[in-house]
């Protein structure tokens, strides 16, 4: 009887243990979608600013930068109250190549980052226009206004006028420029992405600073960066 239990119990173990591995795979394979899918997005996302003759010196501004975030879609949030959030990419430039490396995955979230009143998601640019912004970025959450500085990033005015800031944000919806201001916003690390784009556990400062892995699915997004509005 005693053995009988004892298989029982191992075989309910062994079936609990091969559940668990089919979820985790499952989840994997999801996370590795999601993030391809995420780059594409970018890109299109990006080329759309570049493209936008209402946006004059976008490229020049970007080529600037020290960094871009692309959120294809910040959405709002049903549930937070004037909320809105998305998952998008970093993209940073190697000072001394002038190359653009990544991407790494964030998220953007805020109970305050309210988009306009009939708009439930926009296309939403970040230049990380400081150091200061970049490093935060490498080691934790960043809460701006709290953390970091920010202003909304306006059509025809070049980011060069808001020198020292750490973030310069700007949003479009259907070809249309809105402002909208990332203070308050929490901007975080997307683990599980990263690790799904590279095939391994991998932390920004890898990606960006000692170049330990590389994709290749993201050449496209890169190249898109580098020529700027070629």
């Amino acid at each position: 009887m005693n053995q009988t239990r004892r298989s029982f119990n191992l075989a309910v173990g062994a079936l609990s243990l091969a559940i668990s591995l089919g979820s985790l795979q499952a989840n994997a394979a999801d996370d590795a979608s999601e993030a391809a899918a995420l780059v594409k997005e970018a890109q299109a996302t990006l080329n759309a600013f570049k493209h936008n003759k209402n946006f004059p010196g976008l490229s020049a501004d970007v080529q600037r930068a020290r960094g871009v975030l692309i959120f294809p879609k910040v959405l709002k949030a049903g549930f937070i109250l004037g909320g809105s959030g998305g998952t998008g990419v970093l993209m940073v430039r190697d000072e001394k190549t002038g190359r653009w490396v990544g991407p790494a995955f964030y998220t953007v979230a805020s109970a305050g980052f309210g988009l306009q009143a009939g708009v439930s998601s926009a296309q939403t640019l970040v230049l990380v226009n400081t150091q200061k912004a970049l490093d935060s970025l490498y080691k934790s959450k960043v809460q701006v206004g709290a953390d970091a500085s920010a202003a909304i990033w306006k059509s025809g005015v070049g980011a060069g006028a808001a020198v020292g800031v750490d973030f310069l944000s700007t949003s479009m919806v259907k070809g249309a420029f809105v402002g909208v201001s990332l203070d308050g916003s929490v901007i975080d690390v997307r683990e599980s992405l990263n690790t799904a784009f590279y095939g391994k556990p991998v932390t920004p400062t890898e990606i960006f600073v000692t170049h330990g892995v590389n994709n290749p699915a993201s050449a496209n997004l890169q190249m898109s960066l580098k020529k700027g509005s070629k």
